[in-house]
């Protein structure tokens, strides 16, 4: 079979991602604090961008209502016909339109009106509102620093003390050495026994237990310190931590010869120490602030949503750059190429920065409408949705809502919670009552053990059954994976057992 090279024409049509629309795609889903990042870079890139420049006081003739509107994607702002010139969306069903940028807009019109309309005065807030002067500079100490300068005034050997600091470098964020003792020992010089009675004496600093390979050798070296010494308490570490964990205490009290309240007594004390030493250094640091996107306010009997826009830069294009531009001669290619291109790049990040306030505003509108109950009661009401309803709801594509609802907090009357938060599962009821969303029954599941009795912890089938009580139907196991989801122990592990 002989083989030949021909050539043919084929038509097709297919959906092409240019430069602008990636952007656009990309400034939808970032949040306001990556969204104002963003911006400041392009501002600095493109010499056409600048910044607006804002004013504390009010100008004449501006209520502070409108002010308060301004936030409102769908509200006209003094000055500008907002309305009219925002209807662009990202819809699924006319992706070409917004690709070839052939809408009926009049975007060299806007721009000229944004660039004459007067600048709405942002919100400061009062000195008052803010923190603390020393809490914003000072440093916290890590648990590394604090073990080095210990072991500062340590009188160790070059060996040791290279051990030692080897050891400090390979602790976890409990204050437990995660490394190979030997390996480590071997690596300072030192034989194991030099190197276990050089870790004895790292154990004893502050926090007491730090630098133990286990939780066993940190509760020891805690108990050391008792005043008076409990040597019962050490035999139940050193020999009964499996029986602790599971309160099995007739079964210490039998292998150790004891009485049940001398057993009890012992446990009370093993309950105070600290299993994770370094804790109370990595609490600051795992704090993470949150800013909300979006506020949803309840006026009345309503519901007003506000996008946060505080610290965003107001953007226009520089009047300077036009008129070099309508002056620049057509002799000046190159140079009248760059400011066009400039020009439109500009143009488009103003358009899809105002696209993407108003498709934010009515995602987030949607939502309210879906979950009235949610934020009139809290997370016990909320229904199920997925993002079909919300994307059927306001005519865009489910894609577009996921990146809408990315990594974007809105403000409740209930609390702040993720966009993603509303999205849930349901869950079936009995006798044909409403579903209920996979959240509500988790936080159903929390209330229930909240509330049981410590000596008589609410087992995965008990709870099983107090939820059918109230029209829930779930399994067993649901119950135990929304259970470890919560991080909620068994009921053998909640028992107090005194």
């Amino acid at each position: 079979m002989a083989l030949e090279i021909k050539q043919s024409l084929k038509l097709s049509q297919q959906l092409v991602m240019t430069p602008q629309l990636q952007q656009a795609i990309k400034l939808l889903q970032l949040n306001r604090l990556e969204l104002v990042e963003a911006v400041s870079q392009e501002v600095m890139e493109n010499p056409l961008l600048e910044e607006i420049a804002e004013t504390t006081d009010n100008p004449e003739g501006i209520d502070p209502l409108d002010r308060q509107a301004s936030s409102d994607p769908n509200v006209d702002a003094p000055g500008t016909d907002s309305n009219k010139l925002m209807e662009t969306e990202f819809r699924k069903d006319d992706p070409q339109k917004l690709l070839s940028g052939k809408e009926d807009i009049e975007w060299e019109s806007y721009i000229e009106e944004l660039n004459s309309a007067p600048s709405v005065p942002s919100t400061r807030m009062n000195s008052e509102e803010l923190p603390a002067f020393e809490n914003i500079l000072t440093k916290t100490t890590t648990l590394t620093e604090h073990l080095l300068w210990q072991l500062g005034f340590t009188t160790f050997a070059e060996n040791e003390r290279m051990f030692s600091e080897l050891v400090i470098g390979n602790l976890n964020e409990d204050g437990l050495l995660i490394a190979s003792f030997e390996d480590l020992a071997k690596e300072a010089g030192l034989e194991v026994e030099d190197a276990t009675e050089v870790l004895k004496i790292l154990q004893r600093f502050d926090p007491l237990g730090v630098c133990s390979r286990n939780i066993q050798e940190c509760l020891l070296a805690q108990a050391e310190f008792l005043i008076p010494r409990n040597t019962l308490l050490e035999k139940i570490v050193l020999n009964h931590l499996h029986d602790l964990e599971k309160k099995n205490y007739s079964q210490i009290s039998k292998a150790l010869g004891v009485s049940m309240d001398d057993i009890i007594f012992s446990t009370k004390i093993i309950l105070e120490l600290e299993p994770k030493p370094g804790r109370s250094f990595v609490t600051i640091d795992n704090t993470q602030y949150i800013t909300p996107d979006i506020y949803v306010y309840k006026v009345g009997d309503k519901f007003v949503i506000t996008l946060n826009e505080d610290g965003m830069p107001k953007l226009r294009v520089s009047s300077y750059y036009k008129s070099v531009l309508a002056n620049t001669k057509t002799d000046q290619a190159v140079t009248k190429g760059y400011l066009q291109d400039k020009l439109r790049s500009a143009v488009w990040l103003i358009r899809s920065i105002h696209n993407r306030q108003k498709t934010i505003y009515k995602v987030t509108e949607s939502i309210v409408k879906h979950q009235k109950d949610f934020f009139e009661k809290g997370v016990g009401s909320l229904r199920p949705m997925v993002l079909k309803d919300v994307a059927n709801d306001i005519g865009m594509h489910e894609s577009t809502v996921s990146r809408v609802t990315t990594n974007k907090f809105v403000h409740t009357p209930v609390g702040i919670f993720e966009l993603k938060y509303f999205f849930n599962s349901s869950i079936s009821s009995r006798d044909g009552a409403a579903d209920l969303a996979s959240e509500a029954v988790k936080d159903r599941i929390r209330q229930l053990v909240v509330k049981e009795d410590d000596n008589k912890p609410l087992s995965d089938q008990r709870i099983v059954e107090l939820l059918k009580a109230e029209n829930i139907d779930i399994a067993r196991r649901t119950v135990a994976k929304y259970r470890e989801f919560l991080r909620i122990l068994p009921s053998s592990k909640r028992k107090k057992g005194f």
